[in-house]
């Protein structure tokens, strides 16, 4: 009887990368909504942010808590990418799950060694990939029908088998590990044990946005769709704070955007993770001052390696011209994305198409201008101007990932043409923007009660507790 009334008991491991600490944070918050007791694992380094982000929870009387392991890796101000080595926080974990056995536990694909301590002590195992199910239909049937390594060129375009929409992309533009799957430590197999032997995987999309993909995601192994998670963030001081606190001026860029026409602001960010060399930014910054638009640019880590300690990246006077126009806004550090892709103001977003921002841009129904660099990113850009038809590609053409030599700049009528593309007042940009809106719309009801997501999450719940009475774990 105490099986049956007992709150389901989750407990989430997230990556400490800010593109998946972020939205697995944001995961657990979403099951404590629905009465899972929600507990993150997480390192000296990352608990007080992942606490900052929990604590309006708690205090609303919802079931979460963090577990900090004792031990830690590198604090990588949440820039920690794929190949970052977890693989210290082994034993404190497995240590963790003798002491306490959760209903599941939600791990981050990129701790490769996490599914044998996992699978070994019989604890369902949840995988969380951080991508939605359009990439991962098109990364798998790539790697399992396309012979990437006959291609006559980099650049020769091959179409994706057997997805319900035609997509053309090019070696180039895919990740190094399918193009080469010894690049990474181990190669793709410890990636691929995650998934084998787990209950499912937890993604963070909405039906309604990919459901031929989800569909055919699910077909193939269990899978709960509870997306946008972005969108548990309801007040303004959520928004602001998701992640990590903004380290530029949040109101003297609301003062900004409240200064200007709905639509008129090209909204400009490439991530957390991205290292522009300066003579790209260079280059971005002539093609938004040619665009003659009005634009938030929020400048992340920049490739200084190349510089001459003048950190001369943007052309001389371009921050004094716009600021004087009142035409750009250049900032540096962390900006409060949801808040400025969700003010009346913006009415496009140019980006590296990472999932998590391209989930906020969409959910914000703001169209896009994608210019991909890595990881999936290339994939992601295939569903926004493909298969949704919301947004212009600026052409990039090479995956490109931290110290790697960039073959490719994007010049600066590329990106002019771009930026006046999407922010036209043409029947083209018109339809993007109503399009984009209308998907904006159906991911704010998926989340509700009576929604897809909405209804994934508690169908979820319900095999959990159905677990506990069969032999299985």
């Amino acid at each position: 009887m105490e099986a049956e009334t007992r709150s389901v008991e989750m407990f989430f491991f997230p990556f400490m990368g800010g593109g998946h600490q972020i939205p697995m944070t944001d995961i657990a918050r979403v099951f404590a909504s629905h009465g899972a007791t929600s507990t993150i694992i997480a390192t000296p380094s990352s608990a007080p942010q992942i606490q900052n982000s929990i604590t309006r929870d708690q205090q609303s009387g919802l079931p979460i808590s963090i577990h900090t392991l004792p031990a830690d890796i590198a604090d990588t101000d949440m820039s920690a990418g794929p190949l970052v080595d977890s693989s210290a926080l082994l034993e404190p974990l497995r240590q963790l799950l003798l002491r306490h056995r959760p209903d599941c536990i939600v791990i981050d694909m990129f701790h490769r060694w996490a599914s044998d301590v996992v699978h070994h002590l019989g604890i369902p195992r949840i995988v969380f990939t951080g991508s939605g199910c359009f990439s991962l239909r098109v990364h798998d049937n790539i790697r399992n029908h396309v012979a990437v390594q006959n291609l006559s060129s980099d650049h020769e375009p091959f179409v994706v088998p057997n997805l319900p929409d035609r997509i053309q992309m090019t070696r180039s533009q895919l990740p190094v590990f399918l193009r080469n799957p010894s690049s990474l430590p181990g190669g793709v197999r410890p990636m691929k044990q995650i998934e084998e032997n787990s209950f499912g995987s937890i993604i963070n999309s909405f039906y309604e946005l990919e459901p031929a993909y989800a569909d055919l995601t699910k077909k193939g192994k269990k899978a709960w769709l509870v997306g946008p998670v972005s969108l548990s963030n309801r007040t303004a001081a959520e928004k602001t704070e998701r992640g990590k606190p903004p380290t530029i001026d949040e109101q003297e860029c609301l003062k900004w955007l409240n200064s200007k026409k709905p639509n008129s602001v090209l909204y400009v960010s490439f991530g957390s993770l991205a290292r522009l060399p300066p003579e790209q930014l260079k280059e971005i910054a002539y093609g938004l001052e040619a665009s003659e638009k009005s634009f938030i640019w929020v400048v992340g880590k920049i490739r200084t390696e190349t510089l001459d300690g003048s950190e001369n990246w943007v052309p001389e006077g371009f921050e004094e011209r716009m600021k004087g126009s009142g035409k750009g806004l250049v900032l540096r550090g962390w900006a409060p994305q949801l808040l400025i892709l969700e003010h009346d103001a913006v009415g496009g977003f140019m980006t590296h198409c990472g999932w998590n921002s391209t989930l906020e841009g969409l959910s914000s129904g703001v169209p896009m201008i994608t210019w991909p660099l890595s990881a999936e990113q290339f994939s992601n850009e295939k569903l926004v101007t493909v298969v949704l038809r919301v947004g212009v590609e600026v052409g990039s053409r090479e995956w490109v990932f931290g110290n790697d030599v960039w073959k490719e700049v994007v010049g600066r009528e590329r990106v002019e043409v771009a930026v006046r593309k999407l922010m036209a007042e043409s029947e083209e940009a018109e339809g993007m923007r109503t399009r984009v809106r209308d998907i904006a719309g159906k991911a704010r009801r998926a989340v509700e009660e009576g929604g897809t997501s909405y209804a994934d999450a508690e169908a979820l719940i319900q095999e959990l507790k159905a677990l506990r009475f069969t032999s299985q774990y």
